[in-house]
Formats: structure tokens, sequence, C-alpha cells
């Protein structure tokens, strides 16, 4: 009995210790001063659009090209790219389609080069979360006998959307190349997969000494965006926000570097009004729905809970504006899993048939927990969560899960991983980890 009762005891002790280091490590985070709009103000001008407006110059080039001749391929090749480009740039979902359309003309007209224009193609596929019809794109390409290094990059890309890790590891021995720029961002994605932040970030620090030997620009950029995250999720925030400044250096009119510094000023040093501040401003020429979720929480986090509901509602509004097909399921299920839980539910599972993932996995967990299944949830966890992905938020949800399951002996180990998140998830989501 003496040894039940003190074994009881002792949990509630890890319980409580891990609470009070989730507590000082929120602390210690907060008190970091990383930002001086000193650094950033100059690129916040909502007059500098250079970007867009080279992409439209350009965009009326080539179109008169392709009036003249409706049937140039090069002529349609270089709008497609541009409305590609202006999708980064904008936001707007119907460059997209556009492009989506322009290179299945190219397709069909081009007698030579398929194989590229089926690369084109499930790229855009793929940023339209249309993962399985991207990989039946990317298998016909395979079968053509010229740049098959090419589609190999992209069918790891495509398996690992997938959840397919095991075939994914077989094509990234295919690739294999130390001193290949290509090669080494996907083994840094492989490695962060497989849990090893540390390998994941040397591989793309390689990767950018590679990349700016070269001078290409884009690449500088890609390769500074994702250090940049990596470098977060490991709690080195001072790099992070360098490597966003970078970018700017480079694009002043980058959205996805200015949403970076919001977040750090937000997550890190817990300025709202300032994050709010630069939000606004990007949103003026990059208007993606995501911004609205984004102040949301700004508004969370302040306890205004009125305006939390005004940037849910224009969140909706924008996504029933535009068709953006599933590019938002993953976060409409969590949005909706506390308010309308069977409808959270049924695009989990759809999800899940899109892409078997432990993540879209630990949204259906989510939604089945929501939805009042517990038991579910837990079979769900345990079955394509646990020990296969190393995602903070998958750790909060399977937390969730065990505590309604009345599994409490797994939540200290949990929680004690969260502490490490508290940058990643944000001070609102640690709240919440607090109450579990």
């Amino acid at each position: 009995m003496f040894s039940f009762l003190f074994k009881i005891e002792f949990m509630k002790n890890l319980i409580t210790l891990a609470f009070l280091l989730l507590v000082l490590g929120c602390a210690r985070h907060k008190s970091q001063k990383i930002t001086s709009v000193l650094d950033y103000e100059k690129y916040l001008s909502s007059n500098e659009k250079p970007s867009i407006d080279d992409a439209l110059n350009e965009l009326s080039f080539w179109q008169s090209r392709l009036t003249k001749d409706s049937v140039n391929i090069i002529a349609l090749s270089k709008i497609s790219g541009l409305h590609t480009s202006l999708y980064a740039i904008t936001g707007d979902v119907s460059d997209l389609y556009t492009a989506e359309k322009l290179i299945k003309k190219g397709h069909r007209l081009s007698a030579r080069n398929k194989d590229t224009y089926l690369r084109s193609l499930a790229h855009n596929y793929i940023t339209q979360h249309r993962f399985k019809e991207a990989k039946v794109l990317l298998d016909s390409a395979y079968l053509f006998p010229d740049n098959k290094r090419a589609t190999e990059f992209m069918l790891f890309d495509v398996l690992m959307e997938l959840g397919d890790y095991q075939k994914a590891d077989v094509f990234l021995g295919k690739i294999k190349n130390n001193a290949d720029y290509n090669y080494l961002i996907r083994l840094s994605k492989w490695s962060d997969h497989k849990g090893n932040l540390n390998a994941a970030i040397r591989y793309l620090e390689r990767a950018k000494t590679i990349a700016e030997a070269g001078g290409i620009e884009s690449l500088k950029i890609w390769t500074y965006s994702n250090l940049a995250d990596f470098y977060g999720h490991a709690g080195r925030l001072k790099e992070a926000y360098e490597h966003y400044l970078l970018i700017l250096k480079l694009k002043p009119d980058n959205a996805y570097a200015k949403k970076g510094i919001a977040w750090i000023i937000y997550s890190s040093e817990g300025n709202t009004a300032e994050a709010n501040r630069i939000i606004d401003v990007v949103s003026l020429n990059h208007q993606i729905p995501d911004y609205f979720l984004l102040k949301a929480e700004f508004a969370e986090y302040d306890e205004n809970h009125s305006e939390v509901k005004i940037q849910e509602e224009n969140f909706i509004k924008a996504l029933a504006t535009k068709d953006y097909g599933g590019m938002y399921n993953a976060y409409l299920i969590e949005l909706y899993a506390k308010t309308k839980a069977e409808y959270a539910l049924s695009l989990a599972k759809l999800e899940v048939e899109n892409r078997a993932t432990p993540e879209t996995y630990v949204l259906l967990a989510y939604a089945q927990l929501m939805a009042g299944d517990k038991e579910e949830a837990l079979t769900t966890i345990e079955s394509y969560v646990t020990g296969k992905t190393f995602e903070p938020k998958a750790a909060y949800i399977s937390a969730l899960v065990y505590k309604a399951n009345g599994m409490v002996d797994r939540l200290p180990a949990l929680k004690a991983e969260l502490i490490d998140a508290v940058f990643e998830l944000g001070p609102v989501l640690m709240r919440e980890i607090e109450k579990i």
C-alpha cells in the first residue's frame, strides 16, 4: 500500500516539476529582446512593390507575344512561370490556377520536353496540396530518359508529403551527392523528419554556402527562409532574425521574412501591437487567409475575445471568397474542432486520405477527441503518431488524448518535450499546455 501511494506522490511531483519548468521556460523566452525596429522599418513601406511591378511588366510583354501567336510555346512557358511567381508574391490563388491551365496547354502543344511540363505541373499540384495527382505526373515524367535526376528530387518531395517515407528514403539514396545543393536541402528535410534538428541545420548551412557561392538569388532566399525557421525551432532566435533580415536585403517586399519577424516579436517578446503592425503592412500586397488566424492568435494572447471571433470569421470569409481546394484543410480542422466537431472530423478523414502522414493523423485524433470519441483518438495516436513524428503540435495533441483517457503517466515526458518548443508553439498554446 505504501509503495502504491509513494508512486502516486512521485508522479504528482514529476508533473509539478514539469509545469514549473514550463513556466520558467516561457519566462526565459519572454525576457529576450531580439528585434529592433531600426533593422526592418525601411522594408515596411506599403508602396514598396518591386517584385510585383517587375512580374506584371514582364507578363504584359509575353502576353503580347501570345496574342500574336496563341501556340507560342516559349510565351506559354514564360507566362505560366510568371503567374506562379505572382501567386508567391501576392497570394492570389487564381494565379496558381492560371499557371496550371497554361502548363497543361504547353504540355499538349509541345513536341519535346514533355517531362519538363510534367514536373512543372506536379510542382503546381504540390502547392495546391494535390499530392497524389502530383505523384502520378512525376511517375510519368520518370519514364522519360532525360532529366531523371530532376524527377527523382521531386519524387522524394512528394513521397515525403504523402507519408511514404520508405520509398522517399530510396530516392534519397538515388540522389546522394554531398556537394549538391538539391541533395543537401532534401537530406536536411529527412533529418528533420527523423527528429535530428541539429543535423538538419548543418546540412542547410552547407547548402547555404553553395547557394551563396553560386550567387543565385532565389536559392539564397529559399535557404535563408528555411534556416531561419529551423533556427527558430532550435531556440536560436537571434540567428533566425538575422536570416529573415538577409532575405529582406535581397527582396525588400518578401512577405515570408516579415511574417517571421512578426512571429519573433510576438512569441519571444510578447509585443502584439508591433506584430500586428507588421502583418497589417504585409497583408496590403500579400493577401492570404493565414494572416487572419495569426491576428486571431495575437488577439487571444491579449484576451481580446471579440477580436478573436472577428479574425476567425474573416478567415472563413476569405476561404469562401476564393476556391482554395484542400490547401487550408489543416487550419479548418483545428478551427472547427471545438465548434463543429463532426465537420472537422470529416475534413480530417479527407486530409488523411489525401496524405497519410503522422501530422494528418494527429489532426484526425484531435477531431475524434473533440467529437467525443476519446478511445478512437487514442488508437489513432498509438497506431500512427507515437514515435513517428517529432512535431511539437503532435506532442501537444497526444497529451490531450492521453489525459482524456486517464493515462496521466504519459504527460510529464510530453510536457518536458514541449518546453523546448515554447517559441514554435507560441504563448497562447503554451497556456493551454499548462492546463494539461
